[in-house]
């Protein structure tokens, strides 16, 4: 039996009483009340991140984003937040639980896209390779500076002509004396111009082994050739760029030691595909709520905005995605922890989630009206953002087909 006290049904003292708690919805939308499943632990680092996305990114972000400009000043400050290396646990890295983990996305999708992928590139896929497949010695020469942000980290993986088919790389490495020549070409590579540690993955010319080859300070090394993509529509404060790799030298010391295989390297993607979907949630979150504050405030024929039906219709849709993409990733992060994640439930939760950001951020930007293309009121720059998630971390094409691949037993890739 459950008495009449556990339920909820006075809608008109619903919102209030929710206030009268604390938790207000500009905070931290939270209809369905995650927070009962997070530990006062993982709600501090929350809260840590949040300030840094209220006081550091928020104010300081748009002129950056508009002149597609690296925003050194606000990375910078990264260092002081507990977050650098993610679930890697030595050598200085964060050791963060996968929930926490989860959260620093969320909390920086709802920022800003550029600021979230340059932390996702460093901390995730660079710090991420070295850690899961370098060994001690390269952990301990890498790691380190890379935790205090001293030498930032890249991930070259798509290539010009290979992208989702990700795990046939045309870029190769030749045994030569005590390393190897690299010759080859990346595309749409996050953080390479500014790149201290460049991962290059490449196939072996004579094995056709896959590894991964370290080069240290890319832009000064013969060969080497990284040109920024100019003209992108979204997360233009983060920098892509295309490599070129012409007879590069790569020390053997310089070849991650636990790698032969893609499907190694998959665990890295793989971790970074379930940080997309929280990050996807947060971009989400992150228009949703600036649109209720402005439809709470803004008076058009006498009363607020929020108070017309064709607004709220937006306004429940919009809180109806995120709910469920907030409620995914919590049961995501279960998964995860208790080794029942598969390429399929985190591939749903990428293409569910980056595609409802889409949806979520178009909504925010028509309750705006004229206002919702201004950068300044930050909505617009977050639906050019969640443009970029749609394609990244797999196309979600891919993400649906490898859910398809996992429910039918079918491979619809070939």
């Amino acid at each position: 039996m459950i008495s009449s006290s556990h339920l909820w049904i006075d809608d008109g003292d619903a919102l209030m009483t929710r206030e009268k708690q604390g938790e207000t919805l500009y905070a931290g939308f939270d209809f369905y009340n995650c927070d009962m499943h997070f530990t006062e632990k993982q709600k501090a680092l929350r809260q840590e991140v949040r300030d840094f996305i209220e006081c550091d990114v928020l104010p300081k972000i748009n002129p950056y984003w508009e002149k597609a400009e690296f925003p050194w000043e606000i990375a910078r400050k990264m260092v002081d937040l507990p977050i650098i290396g993610g679930p890697l646990q030595d050598h200085g890295a964060a050791g963060l639980d996968l929930v926490e983990m989860g959260l620093v996305m969320y909390e920086l999708g709802k920022g800003d896209g550029s600021i979230s992928t340059f932390y996702g590139v460093h901390s995730g896929l660079a710090m991420g390779s070295i850690g899961l497949l370098g060994d001690e010695e390269q952990k301990a020469r890498w790691l380190p500076p890379m935790v205090k942000l001293e030498k930032i980290g890249a991930f070259a993986l798509t290539e010009p002509e290979v992208g989702s088919n990700a795990a046939q790389v045309k870029t190769r490495a030749r045994k030569e004396g005590d390393g190897f020549i690299l010759n080859g070409a990346k595309r749409w590579i996050g953080n390479a111009s500014i790149a201290d540690i460049l991962i290059i993955w490449a196939r072996d010319e004579e094995t056709k082994d896959f590894g991964g080859y370290v080069i240290e300070n890319p832009s000064d090394t013969d060969g080497v050739g990284i040109n920024d993509i100019w003209g992108k529509i979204g997360k233009r404060a983060v920098l892509n760029a295309d490599i070129t790799l012409r007879d590069v030298y790569v020390p053997a010391a310089n070849k991650l030691a636990y790698v032969n295989r893609f499907s190694d390297m998959a665990r890295v993607l793989g971790l970074g595909r379930y940080g997309v979907a929280w990050e996807a949630a947060g971009v989400a979150a992150g228009a949703f709520e600036l649109a209720l504050k402005y439809a709470k405030e803004r008076e058009q024929f006498g009363k607020p905005i929020a108070g017309f039906q064709l607004i709220q219709q937006k306004l429940v849709d919009m809180a109806t995605e995120v709910t469920l993409m907030q409620t995914l990733c919590l049961q995501l992060s279960h998964l995860i922890n208790t080794g029942l994640l598969t390429a399929g439930t985190v591939s749903l939760a990428k293409y569910n989630n980056a595609r409802k950001a889409r949806y979520v951020t178009q909504l925010a930007r028509e309750c705006l009206g004229g206002n919702g293309i201004l950068i300044d009121n930050h909505i617009a720059r977050l639906m050019l953002d969640a443009e970029i998630i749609y394609t990244y971390e797999g196309t979600n094409e891919v993400n649906l087909l490898l859910v398809g691949r996992e429910l039918t037993g079918l491979n619809a890739f070939v």
